[in-house]
């Protein structure tokens, strides 16, 4: 099937730990799209207001959101514990989402077949993207694995604050006024608890192959 230069763009939101990151990147690699993750420009930016003495404000953030490029967000600088915890407090400000969805907004102008991953992307970002996926995952499963990953940084954290951790983060992004994370209408359910990644993968590239499809003769 020739698909590789048919337009297609695919919107992914969901919570932390939920698959959304794995999944994103599987599809990207298997469908030939670029991937942007959104969630690496708050990163970033969190990064360079640390860097400026946590002083910052619009002039600052419009500034620096200017000057980001995809290699930018591949620097393993922006995964720190400071990063994290200062780029989940600055999501919530409305001029620092707007500055950087204008540069997810160029993404999109610029690239035809893209994947974007964050939270708001079906319903602020990319809401007409030709499929929209929300994934989502229990709270106890989703500790688990995400105690697997900070046990190669601090081997003492424990699985109880890593919930504690993940339910009030899952908290915060749906509560928080400017962007909540929503299931929008028309977006495809993916339930990752029960699922391998083996079987996620599966069942991705059927729902992406089956879409891109029905683009080609004309169903979307």
């Amino acid at each position: 099937m020739k698909n590789k230069n048919i337009p297609f763009k695919i919107a992914i939101d969901g919570s932390s730990a939920s698959g959304k990151t794995t999944g994103s990147k599987f599809i990207s690699k298997k469908f030939k799209l670029k991937l942007l993750t959104s969630g690496k420009l708050y990163r970033f930016l969190a990064l360079k207001i640390l860097k400026n003495n946590n002083k910052y404000n619009s002039q600052f953030i419009n500034k620096v959101s200017k000057k980001i490029t995809l290699n930018n967000l591949n620097s393993k600088k922006i995964f720190t514990q400071k990063v994290t915890e200062l780029a989940s407090s600055i999501a919530k400000i409305k001029y620092i989402r707007n500055s950087l969805k204008k540069f997810q907004l160029n993404f999109i102008k610029k690239n035809k077949r893209i994947i974007i991953e964050g939270r708001d992307i079906a319903s602020k970002i990319m809401p007409k993207a030709d499929l929209k996926i929300f994934f989502k995952c229990s709270l106890k499963e989703k500790a688990k694995r995400r105690l697997n990953e900070y046990r190669n940084i601090n081997k003492n954290i424990k699985l109880k604050d890593v919930q504690k951790a993940l339910k009030s983060r899952d908290f915060l992004d749906k509560n928080r006024k400017e962007s909540p994370l929503l299931f929008v209408k028309g977006a495809v359910l993916i339930d990752t608890t029960n699922l391998s990644k083996k079987k996620m993968e599966a069942k991705l590239f059927k729902l992406v192959n089956r879409r891109i499809i029905n683009k080609i003769n004309g169903n979307i």
